[in-house]
């Protein structure tokens, strides 16, 4: 087998199909990626492909193939040495037990694994729908957030999936926290209505490797507890957690006594100086005003820390308080200048939703800025994402 590929190319999807093996895999082959080079009448083709029962990763690639040929190395060393070459071609040559990677001056030795050993990959399941890939990469990221990472609870690690018609929903929730997030994408059939339960971490890597793909396609097959992802010369698959995920709906608030509108960023550089001197309750509290917000942290004994921010508060003052990591972490996720918080009571979840910015006509710069004055935060942002947030208790 020898086959010649670009440096940057072979370390990119060295590196994409190696993020998706286990780091301690229970028998050695299934730390190991496949190297496949194919010559045919469509041209010459290498596959870097991998698989450990649960989760796949498959990316094509344009080469020059010498001889073809099909061979199984390290994935985390073949991943670790490629991205470390000279930006040069690369040359890869397999002789009996060893594999030789050549670029430039650099020359390595691997040893190889029996590749009949190798599980042959899944296939893929019924496509379902078309969604561009960006829009999937920035929702998945935007509810991931939120998921448990305690495998002991394994219908919390994962993100929920519905599918009605035209509509996706994605959900996740830690019990400290619940991101949701609606999109639009194109189904095969309109009439179709089902929900799957997807690993967060994996679905999370998949999609943001996929941002620049265009249109991404989601494959499904509920029967078998498989989902795939193709897109931009790359394929994914994972099963599907068998858990039961909460029922999420009934815990969004459909009213509230307060609301506020704040600046994003500025709320999040004064997080991040206040929880300073956070102690080990790891609280900021956030006591909104008529007259703006007032930030706070710390005691006595660790130090404390106060920061004031204008805020456009609509309802009864309160005081309430979240864990610091929590809220940066919402903030983060929304994506707009502004957040809108609603509140109930001190003990209740708030609700986070990004604001968007004013819609502007080029013909009325003057009547637009005056509606962005006379915004009040009884304004509803339909972005189609929100973020459910648990208080801490306050010190009674």
């Amino acid at each position: 087998m020898k086959f010649r590929v670009e440096r940057d190319v072979l370390a990119d999807a060295a590196a994409w199909v190696a993020r998706s093996l286990p780091a301690r895999p229970p028998v050695p082959v299934l730390g190991g990626v496949v190297l496949e080079a194919t010559s045919g009448p469509s041209g010459d083709r290498l596959t870097v492909s991998g698989f450990d029962y649960e989760t796949s990763a498959r990316v094509e690639l344009d080469a020059t193939i010498g001889d073809p040929g099909r061979v199984l190395v390290s994935g985390r060393l073949l991943a670790d040495i490629t991205k470390a070459l000279p930006a040069k071609p690369v040359d890869v040559v397999v002789d009996g037990a060893r594999a030789t990677i050549s670029c430039g001056n650099s020359r390595f030795s691997l040893p190889t694994m029996p590749v009949e050993d190798y599980p042959q990959l899944p296939a893929m399941p019924q496509v379902a729908g078309i969604v561009p890939g960006d829009v999937l990469a920035q929702a998945v990221q935007q509810v991931a957030v939120a998921a448990g990472r305690d495998d002991t609870l394994p219908m919390l690690t994962g993100i929920r999936l519905e599918i009605d018609g035209p509509r996706l929903t994605l959900a996740a929730t830690d019990r400290f926290r619940l991101a949701v997030r609606e999109l639009e994408w194109s189904p095969e059939d309109t009439g179709l209505t089902t929900s799957v339960l997807i690993p967060a971490r994996t679905l999370a890597d998949v999609a943001k490797s996929l941002a620049g793909a265009g249109p991404v396609e989601l494959a499904l097959s509920a029967g078998d507890g498989m989902l795939g992802i193709t897109g931009g010369g790359r394929r994914a698959t994972t099963r599907l957690l068998d858990a039961e995920f909460p029922r999420f709906r009934q815990l969004i608030p459909t009213e509230h006594t307060s609301s506020a509108i704040l600046e994003s960023a500025a709320l999040v550089e004064a997080i991040k100086r206040v929880q300073l001197v956070t102690d080990r309750v790891a609280q900021v509290r956030m006591e909104f005003g008529d007259d703006g917000l007032r930030l706070s942290a710390g005691g006595d004994e660790v130090g404390s820390a106060e920061e004031e921010l204008a805020c456009e508060l609509v309802g009864a003052p309160l005081v309430i308080a979240f864990n610091p990591g929590y809220l940066l972490d919402a903030l983060g996720a929304l994506h707009t200048p502004r957040a809108r918080m609603t509140f109930t009571t001190p003990n209740r979840p708030a609700l986070m939703r990004p604001v968007p910015p004013p819609a502007t006509d080029a013909g009325s710069s003057d009547e637009a800025a005056g509606n962005i004055d006379q915004e009040t935060g009884d304004e509803t942002p339909d972005s189609g994402y929100l973020h459910l947030l648990m208080p801490v208790r306050l010190p009674g």
